[in-house]
C-alpha cells in the first residue's frame, strides 16, 4: 500500500471486532475521570525533555488541541488506511480548534516503518511549510507510534509529536517513553532516535472495537511488566484471565494503568537506554528475531509472548530462576491465549537475529533475564549453544507449530 494525503474517510471499524468474552463483568464507569501518569520530573515539552503526562480514560479526543498548544499553527496527523474515518475527525477537531491539520495516510503495521513511508511524511511536511514550533500527531498502533516519533524527531532535527494509541500494545508500550524507529532488511527497529512525546492520549474507547487478537498480543507487553515489576499484574490475570480480556472491565483498565506506570518509571529514571531501561526488553531478543524470521506476520505481543518463555527457561538452565517462576510464565501466558513454543526448523535464522540485537556488545550476546520475581538484569552468554540448549524447551515440530495471533 502506498502512503497518501488527505484521503477521503472510510469505516475504520474492524469487521472481526470482540466480545467481552466472559460472564459478570465488573464494567469501567465510562464517566470516571481520567487517570493521568506523568513520566519523568518536571514539565517537558516532548523531544530530550521528560516531564510529560499519558492520560488514561475514556472519550480522550477533544482533549488533543490542549495537548498540542499554542504554539503550533500546523498539524500532521499520522495514520493508517484502517483508521482513516478517525483521523478525519482528529482533523475537524484540529481545524475547529484554529489549527491547519494535513493528514498523512500510511501503511498499517510493520509495512509503514520504512525509510519511504519516511520520507513521504517528510515531503507533506516541506510542501506545507512546517517549523520547529509546529506538531505531529500519531493515531494508530505501535507501528504508528513507532514511524511518526523518527518523523518529528528527525524533521528540523526534532518537533513536537503527541501519540494517541488505538491499541492496548501502544498503550502500555510503543507510545509510552520516546523509542522511535523503522525496520530495515537487516532487523527490526535498527534505524531511530529516542524523542519524547509531548503528551499521550489513551483513550479506552479505541479498545471496544479492536480485534480479540490485537488485544490478546497487546497482553503480552502488559503481563511483561508483571513479571519484571509489579506481581499484582499477575495476579489480577491469575484470578480472572477473562476479564482481563475483557474491554470493558475494570481489571483491563486496572492492567493497562499499572503496566504504563511500569514503563513511567523506568523510563524516567533511564531515558535513553543505559541501564534500567533494558529491563524493558524482557523477552524482546528472542522476539525480534522471530519476528524477522517470519517477515512480520506473527504480531508483536505475540513473539514476546514466546521470547519471555524462552528468557524464562534459559533462566532456569543458568540456575538463575526458580522452577515456581519459571513455570509461571507458562500458565499466565497460556491462560490468555498466547504462544509459548516456535518451530523446531529456524534456529540458524534465530540465533542469526539474536547476534544483531542492540543489547549485544561486540561478538558477546546479552539477555534481559530474571532472577527472581520482580529482579531483571542484563546477562551475559558465553556460548551459544546455552541457547541453542534452552531452545529445545519452547520447539516444537513445524505441523504443530500454530499462527493464531
Amino acid at each position: 500500500m502506498s502512503p497518501q494525503a488527505d484521503t477521503a474517510p472510510e469505516n475504520p471499524v474492524p469487521e472481526n471486532s470482540p466480545g467481552t468474552g466472559a460472564g459478570p463483568a465488573a464494567e469501567t464507569d465510562q464517566a470516571a475521570e481520567p487517570t493521568v501518569i506523568t513520566v519523568g520530573d518536571g514539565r517537558g515539552t516532548g523531544g530530550q525533555e521528560l516531564g510529560y503526562d499519558v492520560v488514561i480514560g475514556n472519550g480522550l479526543l477533544g482533549r488533543l488541541p490542549q495537548m498540542i498548544g499554542s504554539q503550533a499553527e500546523r498539524v500532521l496527523v499520522i495514520h493508517p488506511r484502517a483508521l482513516r474515518a478517525t483521523g478525519d475527525v482528529v482533523r475537524e477537531d484540529l481545524e475547529n480548534a484554529g489549527y491547519k491539520a494535513v493528514v498523512a495516510e500510511i501503511p498499517d503495521a510493520e509495512e509503514g516503518k520504512h525509510i519511504q513511508v519516511a520520507a513521504f511524511c517528510w515531503q507533506v511536511l516541506g510542501q506545507n511549510d512546517f517549523t520547529r514550533s509546529d506538531a505531529v500527531v500519531a493515531v494508530g498502533g505501535g507501528a504508528v507510534t513507532d514511524v511518526a516519533g523518527f518523523v518529528a524527531a528527525t524533521w528540523l532535527r526534532g518537533v513536537r509529536v503527541v501519540h494517541m494509541p488505538t491499541t492496548l500494545l501502544a498503550m502500555v508500550d510503543a507510545a509510552v517513553g520516546g523509542k522511535t524507529g523503522i525496520n530495515t532488511a537487516e532487523g527490526k527497529n535498527l534505524v531511530g532516535a529516542f524523542h519524547q512525546p509531548a503528551a499521550v492520549l489513551a483513550d479506552l474507547d479505541t479498545l471496544l472495537t479492536l480485534p480479540r487478537n490485537e488485544l490478546v498480543a497487546g497482553l503480552a507487553e502488559v503481563v511483561k511488566c508483571g513479571f519484571i515489576a509489579d506481581e499484582r499484574i499477575l495476579e489480577i490475570i491469575e484470578s480472572s484471565p477473562e476479564q482481563a480480556q475483557n474491554p470493558h472491565s475494570r481489571q483491563l483498565r486496572e492492567l493497562i494503568e499499572r503496566a504504563i506506570r511500569v514503563k513511567a518509571s523506568v523510563v524516567g529514571q533511564d531515558p535513553k537506554e543505559s541501564g534500567l531501561r533494558e529491563s524493558l526488553n524482557y523477552g524482546h531478543t528472542l522476539a525480534h528475531a522471530i519476528e524477522l524470521a517470519e517477515r512480520y506476520q506473527w504480531r508483536h505481543g505475540a513473539a514476546v509472548s514466546v521470547g519471555m518463555v524462552f528468557a524464562a527457561e534459559l533462566a532456569r538452565s543458568l540456575g538463575r530462576l526458580d522452577d515456581a517462576t519459571a513455570d509461571r510464565h507458562r500458565s499466565v501466558l497460556t491462560s490468555l491465549g498466547l504462544p509459548v513454543t516456535y518451530r523446531d526448523d529456524r534456529w540458524n535464522q534465530l540465533l542469526e537475529g539474536i547476534r544483531r540485537d542492540k543489547k549485544n556488545r561486540g561478538d558477546q550476546l546479552r539477555f534481559v533475564l530474571l532472577a527472581g520475581q520482580g529482579q531483571p538484569a542484563t546477562v551475559e552468554i558465553p556460548d551459544a549453544s546455552i541457547l541453542f540448549a534452552t531452545y529445545q524447551e519452547i520447539a516444537e515440530s513445524d505441523e504443530g507449530t500454530t499462527v493464531s495471533l
